[in-house]
């Protein structure tokens, strides 16, 4: 299913997912729990937004990163985030 089939997202709702895609910690569960997008589909989006050579690099890391999937993880991270990281809730960022 495509993405543009699936929701019309806007830019800063783009942004976020691919910043989310790039961060370690997140899970592919935590985007489509805030955004509905299946990690296929976060695949897909990040095929079309970034550079080919950025999107085979992401690509390399994630099937490398136990932490992007949950299944696989250790029992002790137990967050989607940093805890350096500043509030988020809902895709808004709490403290502007």
């Amino acid at each position: 299913m495509l993405i543009t089939a699936k929701t019309n997202l806007d830019d800063i709702a783009i942004d976020r997912i691919i910043e989310m895609a790039w961060e370690d910690r997140t899970p592919f569960d935590a985007i489509k729990i805030q955004f509905g997008l299946a990690e296929a589909d976060v695949k897909a989006l990040m095929k079309r937004e970034l550079k080919f050579s950025s999107y085979k690099f992401w690509r390399k890391r994630v099937e490398n990163c136990k932490t992007k999937h949950l299944a696989k993880r250790v029992t002790g991270i137990d967050r989607f985030k940093c805890n350096r990281q500043r509030a988020i809730s809902n895709n808004k960022i709490s403290k502007r």
